[in-house]
């Protein structure tokens, strides 16, 4: 229903073309004027500018399942300290390894494991973090930790473990429920990895989840 889901299109790259496609399906454009903290600030300008209760985040190579609300905001409904539920990243294309060696959904990779293991594992411990994508947050703990955090290139997963320091909880539903686009380059694979592993350096100096208050065991 319009009155309880507003869709935002979030352009830094600023292109006028974006801006006549949300106006012609009848969604939001918002563009800032600059573009400063990359994707974490493109996302704290638009909470200035947006006044919803929850918020859904999807990359633009992402688009959910038409029933994936319908399978996640009960969870916000029925526990008033639930911050975040994460769903799986799942890939309709083949990563550059996958497609080089033709194994494309013969091998399981290494998104099986942390979407299949791992994040069901830290579920268990009221640990799930915020994978930048295919999740919905709620406003009031997300503001009440700044918003998405700028400090580390995993912002995502900073910005999750803040909100743990204040005692919210989150979830992860194993069902996939969105799918995406895999990185296409060798190039763009590795990079991103590099990223991820820069910005968990990055937490463990700026934020290390084995000091400081509010984690539990």
């Amino acid at each position: 229903p319009k009155d309880k889901l507003n869709i935002h299109i979030l352009d830094d790259g600023k292109r006028d073309s974006f801006r006549d496609f949300a106006k012609s399906v009848g969604v939001n454009y918002i563009r800032r004027p600059t573009n400063e903290h990359a994707k974490a600030g493109n996302i704290n300008y638009a909470l200035k500018q947006t006044s919803g209760e929850f918020v859904a985040i999807f990359d633009c190579d992402h688009i959910p399942t038409r029933a994936f609300f319908q399978l996640t905001m009960g969870m916000f409904l029925k526990d008033p300290k639930l911050a975040l539920i994460q769903t799986p990243h799942h890939f309709f294309s083949p990563d550059p390894f996958e497609r080089n060696l033709s194994n494309f959904r013969n091998v399981p990779n290494e998104g099986n494991l942390f979407y299949g293991l791992i994040q069901d594992g830290n579920d268990l411990w009221d640990a799930t973090f915020f994978c930048g994508s295919c999740a919905i947050l709620r406003r009031e703990p997300l503001e009440e930790v700044g918003g998405i955090a700028v400090e580390t290139v995993t912002e995502d997963a900073h910005t999750s473990l803040r909100m743990h320091r204040l005692g919210y909880r989150s979830a992860y539903l194993k069902q996939p429920i969105s799918a995406g686009l895999a990185t296409e380059t060798l190039s763009a694979h590795v990079g991103q990895r590099i990223r991820w592993a820069r910005g968990m350096a990055q937490i463990f100096r700026v934020d290390n989840p084995l000091t400081g208050k509010g984690l539990k065991l």
